[in-house]
């Protein structure tokens, strides 16, 4: 039997001196060389601020360095010296600008000024901040009724921010929250909720340290999360099996050399991190872990009948679990030729899959966007649930459930209530403290909010961050959608793309950033609070001088734009704008678990929100652990494509110098990809087989089964390690061949990683 699959061939390892370089780089690009080498030293520190990056959690004794390559990159594109000025605007025409990439755009730095659109002229021009508080407000009074305003909110806002945000728009009178988290993790939310009854890992960061075995799963944390990287490696030197679970070979799963350890700097070294990887096809990781729970029903049966303990838990079964001997029945009943087929992956590599979770005591499955973004994603999280229930590997030390949420506080809003569909108890809360009747009817999520647009029957958009129009699919869609607005509201740093699909009416105000210093009419320095993956709630107080002194914080911005709109009899909205205490003591009444806000987060690393499931008790309808008996999609899109033939299976993601939809730098150092972003991995076998070679340019073709024509023009063919009949490259420039309306089950999450797309050579597309 296997023991691990073949050698990593790539030598370089992913940290080390190139993300060195990477961050001076970054750091000389933005001309505050100083100021951000200063702020890197407050970055996820008790009494500094929470990087605006990923939401990978802080140790409980952290160094005097927590920060990471990537955090390098978000800090230094904050704390830019570069200015979009009123005099910026006044040289270019809203159409012109729609014309830029998102990379020249947001590189022109921070926006300083609030500014409305002058459609006489196609411009953005200045305005006072009562100007267009007015100005929204009146727009927003003269809806039909609330439900035609769409209230979106990107997972950087804090959790005062979020929580005030969706008491705005209730009190206003409705629960249209489309949020980020609507396009990444809503599945692992769905999926967490039915299996254990809260939508949340169970691990502490603390875990990790203890685990004999942690299964990585559709994720790539050398980009996306790099600080997971330091305790993955840690985890693999003290011997602790890592098996990783990805349809591309990723630089930093295989070896991480860790630029803050001075000795392994020093000798070059590096750690190898993945000691199994395993690339099973797009869509197809439910039939992977579905093979590894064949293999262990397998060897318990022999165990059994051969007089023997059984492999599984059986007390955790018994006294914390339903509906174990429907799924196993499900499990036998399907055939290992449908499992392999689907997977991409042989028994072999199941089997050696199963032996690494068989030989550990401790079990952390962790997983992310690749697991979430396709049409069964909820059952592949409620099938990781259960392999993961087999031998009680939650709710003990150094093991458990670990969804790895991207932004650095999108779980903490959707705690304080950014939720389109509310809990009763939380309406009730509202209601009790603010004694003002909340919206029952559910709102619209990030689908239904493109629907309406597009329909017309949503006529206001207001973006608290973020760059709606790219992050979504479908992008000529929206931004159409966005155009045929009353109004368009964007909250943000700096402008990017989606700022310039205006509505009749539209304004673009400037905010603070997480790194700059908030300071209220009495000098007195404000902080928010966020949360991160792990559940634990911090402050965040920048230390920086505002970008312009015409800046306000996301919570000011909110409250000018609440009190012109609703008024104050039910909040005073101009006492929590100037005390952000009183915010919290808001969210202190309403949200359970947020007792003596104030004072807990205050203490260093501040505190963790409690997860009843990591304790052993569900909030399900049976009060139990839920075991999902569901069988194997009948057709995953990697199956389809080859039925159909010419075509293949694309998944977007980002490349290294991005976060999100913002761009830092136009390289992907891992990937071997420099100066560029219109590019297609690929397999060379399947590049050959078209009749193609490395490096042709080839538009990108999408559905078109209902009536849209969906086309990415010019991408350059990269010859890589990927499973036959699969592809990848980056969004946002491939959003436009991904479907809106083509969704994830239960979840309503576009299928971003698992897209049918055909190839067209570039001389027959101009033909």
């Amino acid at each position: 039997m296997a023991e691990a699959t073949a050698p990593l061939k790539r030598s370089h390892a992913a940290g080390g001196w190139g993300a060195l370089r990477s961050c001076g780089k970054h750091l000389m690009a933005s001309g505050a060389v100083l100021t951000g080498a200063k702020a890197m030293l407050k970055a996820n520190q008790p009494d500094g601020f929470d990087c605006p990056g990923c939401a990978w959690g802080d140790p409980e004794h952290g160094s005097s360095f927590e920060f990471c390559e990537n955090g390098v990159k978000a800090v230094a594109w904050e704390a830019t010296e570069k200015r979009a000025t009123p005099a910026f605007f006044a040289k270019h025409t809203v159409s012109e600008l729609r014309g830029w990439s998102d990379y020249e755009l947001e590189g022109q730095g921070r926006l300083t000024e609030p500014m409305a659109y002058d459609r006489a002229t196609d411009r953005f021009v200045p305005v006072s901040w009562e100007q267009a508080f007015a100005g929204i407000a009146k727009e927003l009074n003269g809806l039909a009724h609330p439900d035609e305003a769409e209230f979106y909110t990107s997972g950087r806002a804090s959790n005062e921010a979020a929580f005030l945000y969706q008491l705005f728009a209730r009190v206003y009178g409705t629960n249209n929250f489309p949020d980020c988290s609507n396009m990444c993790h809503e599945a692992s939310g769905v999926g967490l909720i039915q299996a254990i009854g809260v939508g949340k890992g169970t691990v502490t960061l603390e875990d990790f340290h203890h685990a004999d075995a942690i299964i990585v799963i559709g994720q790539n944390p050398g980009t996306n999360h790099p600080r997971m990287l330091g305790d993955l490696r840690k985890a693999a030197q003290r011997g602790a099996r890592v098996a990783v679970l990805n349809p591309v070979r990723e630089r930093g799963l295989e070896r991480f050399s860790d630029p803050q350890d001075k000795i392994e700097m020093i000798r070059g070294g590096s750690t190898s991190i993945a000691s199994h990887y395993f690339q099973p096809k797009l869509g197809g990781d439910m039939a992977a872990i579905r093979g590894v729970a064949k293999v262990v029903f397998a060897r318990d049966a022999a165990e059994r009948a051969a007089g023997r303990a059984s492999l599984l838990d059986e007390a955790f079964i018994a006294a914390h679990t339903t509906g174990l001997d429907a799924w196993r029945a499900e499990v036998e009943a399907t055939s290992w030729g449908a499992i392999e087929d689907q997977s991409g992956l042989t028994y072999d590599e199941i089997e050696t899959l199963a032996d690494v979770y068989l030989g550990a005591e401790r079990v952390i499955a962790t997983w992310a966007m690749g697991v979430t973004q396709h049409k069964h994603s909820v059952a592949t999280v409620r099938e990781i649930a259960n392999l993961l229930f087999l031998r009680g590997h939650i709710g003990r030390e150094g093991a458990g459930l670990c969804p790895v949420r991207g932004h650095s506080n999108v779980q903490g809003d959707r705690t304080v209530g950014i939720n389109e569909n509310p809990p009763a108890w939380l309406l009730d809360n509202l209601e009790a403290v603010y004694g003002k009747a909340m919206p029952r009817k559910p709102g619209h999520n990030v689908r239904h909010a493109i629907e309406a647009m597009v329909e017309g029957r949503s006529k206001v958009f207001i973006g608290l961050g973020g760059n709606f129009a790219r992050a979504t699919p479908d992008t000529e869609v929206v931004e159409a959608a966005l155009r045929a607005c009353r109004l368009t509201v964007q909250i943000a740093t700096k402008p990017n793309l989606g700022h310039m699909s205006v509505g009749e009416v539209a304004y673009l105000l400037p905010c603070l950033g997480r790194t700059e210093i908030d300071r209220n009419a009495k000098k007195v320095s404000q902080i928010v609070t966020v949360e991160d993956s792990m559940s634990m709630v911090h402050g965040s107080g920048g230390i920086n001088k505002p970008a312009s002194p015409h800046l306000k914080s996301e919570v000011a911005i909110i409250c000018g734009m609440a009190a012109a709109t609703v008024g104050s009899a039910h909040v005073d909205w101009a006492a929590m704008a100037e005390d952000h205490d009183l915010v919290r003591d808001g969210i202190a009444r309403v949200i359970p678990g947020f007792e003596d806000y104030n004072v807990r987060v205050r203490r260093p690393r501040g505190f963790r929100l409690r997860n009843p499931a990591a304790e052993r008790q569900w909030d399900t309808p049976s009060r139990l652990a839920e075991f999902s008996a569901v069988p194997l999609p009948v057709e995953v899109e990697h199956q389809a494509a080859r039925r159909t033939g010419g075509q293949f299976v694309l998944q977007t993601f980002r490349s290294h110098d991005q976060y999100n939809t913002t761009i830092y730098g136009l390289d992907d150092r891992y990937r071997g990809v420099y100066g560029e972003r219109r590019v297609i991995f690929m397999h060379a076998d399947d590049i050959a087989a078209m009749g193609s070679a490395p490096n042709a340019r080839v538009d990108v073709v999408g559905s078109a089964d209902d009536g849209r024509t969906r086309r990415a023009e010019d991408f350059r063919l990269i010859a890589y390690d990927i499973p036959r009949g699969c592809i990848a490259g980056y969004y946002p420039e491939l959003n436009a061949v991904v479907p809106f309306n083509k969704v994830g089950d239960l979840s309503d999450t576009p299928l971003s990683k698992s897209v049918l797309v055909s190839l067209a050579p570039r001389a027959e597309a101009a033909a």
